[in-house]
């Protein structure tokens, strides 16, 4: 599962990393996005082929939604499924999208609490996990453009966090990921699970399970925690 991330690079860096034609000038930092929120996403123009940058309401809501109620719970699409499932498949097929990170929160059941845990790229670069972004007329006439991360199996770095990860890919498979001609069989064989080296990830201030608290303390590691051996790697970002 993927439930809670953060993004703090600046606007210009980023969209030279995913080769973006606009970047968002106006792009402001936050350390706890959560679902309903917005958050940039990576999309291939269909008339230009270029990648732009666009901001878009995480949580899917299909076209067929009778309202825009249930976006929230749609927060994440496995990867088992996704080709299949009636809420994503039409989108697995011609609306896949990059979501940016930083790095993303996970909570680790230890005793009677959960601890939280940051993961970021051990080599400080950014995150880019596979999406789906979809397109809603509303009754009012405007239109309402929501995404979804994808999520696999756990590599073995995060298996003592959670038995799910966000499906990250490589730099070189984004040209693939967005290509509207790929074929399925190519598609899901993208959505695995992440060489355990690309990660790092330490304990952070149970802060950051309420959505109100946004600041960059967030991805500091957190001094009272006990994490066990290979979860304490050290914040990659100031904080």
């Amino acid at each position: 599962m993927c439930g809670r991330f953060f993004l703090q690079r600046d606007p210009a860096g980023l969209a030279r990393y995913f080769g973006a034609a606009n970047p968002l000038p106006n792009l402001r930092p936050s350390w706890n996005v959560a679902p309903t929120q917005e958050s940039p996403v990576v999309r291939r123009h269909p008339e230009t082929d270029a990648r732009h940058l666009d901001l878009l309401r995480w949580g899917l809501v299909p076209r067929w939604a009778k309202d825009a109620s249930g976006g929230a719970r749609m927060m994440n699409a496995r990867a088992e499924s996704v080709a299949d499932k009636p809420a994503f498949r039409d989108a697995f097929r011609r609306r896949r999208c990059l979501v940016p990170m930083d790095g993303f929160y996970e909570w680790r059941q230890e005793g009677a609490r959960k601890q939280p845990y940051a993961v970021a790229m051990a080599d400080g670069s950014p995150m880019a996990a596979a999406g789906l972004w979809e397109g809603r007329r509303q009754p009012d006439g405007t239109w309402l453009r929501t995404f979804t991360i994808i999520t696999t199996g756990a590599n073995a770095k995060l298996a003592p966090v959670h038995e799910r990860m966000p499906a990250l890919l490589a730099r070189e498979e984004f040209d693939a990921w967005l290509d509207p001609a790929s074929p399925p069989e190519a598609l899901r064989a993208l959505l695995r699970p992440c060489p355990p080296a690309w990660l790092a990830c330490w304990p952070v201030s149970p802060r950051v399970g309420r959505i109100a608290e946004n600041d960059a303390g967030l991805i500091a590691r957190d001094p009272d925690a006990r994490p066990p051996p290979g979860l304490d790697d050290g914040p990659v970002f100031g904080g």
